[in-house]
């Protein structure tokens, strides 16, 4: 495994400005943000630089939510452009009901710059208790790359992996990797802190 080592930057114009706090086991991100999502982003990239095929876990140990949609995950971006495409793992603050899911995971990506964004949803997500519930402090993301296939996943332990999502993305081999939260509420910053990282 590699060692990590993060610089935070603010993507689009948020009003609130974000930051990338260094603690001893893992990092302390807060960010402002409209949303992740749509044609451009602002939230907080908190990230170093990846040649290749890479494979990253983390434990999100706590998500202060400012909105139902505040978003803290795993990013994969091609550039610290608002509209750059890119590949995002998602968790949300806690397990309510949302668009096309009753859990706490979802895949988000923006195929190519200036594009769309998309999403990949649960396949099942109407029946209780949710397949991909968050449960901090204990909500494990992985996010791998191989070739141009992305593939995400679920732990509630860090050590059993459950496949969340597989996705073709013809990205550039030099990607941006690391922690992105956006508040999704523009008056009010989120603040995430994210444990145990590792990338390989």
């Amino acid at each position: 495994m590699s060692q990590i080592e993060l610089k935070g930057a603010d993507i689009g114009n948020p009003t609130i400005e974000g930051s990338t706090k260094r603690l001893a086991d893992g990092y302390e991100v807060q960010a402002g943000g409209a949303d992740v999502w749509g044609l451009s982003d602002e939230f907080h990239f908190s990230h170093q630089a990846c040649e290749g095929d890479f494979n990253i876990q983390v434990r999100l140990e706590a998500l202060e939510g400012a909105h139902l949609y505040t978003k803290a995950g795993l990013m994969a971006r091609e550039s610290l452009a608002a509209d750059s495409a890119h590949a995002y793992l998602v968790v949300f603050p806690d397990n309510s009901p949302r668009n096309k899911n009753n859990g706490g995971y979802e895949f988000q990506y923006r195929e190519v710059s200036q594009g769309d964004s998309a999403a990949i949803y649960p396949e099942d997500y109407t029946t209780e208790p949710p397949t991909f519930p968050v449960d901090y402090p204990n909500t494990w993301l992985r996010l791998q790359r191989v070739n141009n296939e992305f593939h995400s996943w679920y732990s509630a332990d860090g050590t059993d992996w459950q496949l969340f999502s597989s996705k073709v993305l013809e990205l550039n081999n030099s990607l941006l990797v690391g922690l992105a939260v956006t508040s999704h509420n523009e008056d009010k910053s989120a603040t995430a802190v994210f444990k145990n990282i590792s990338i390989g």
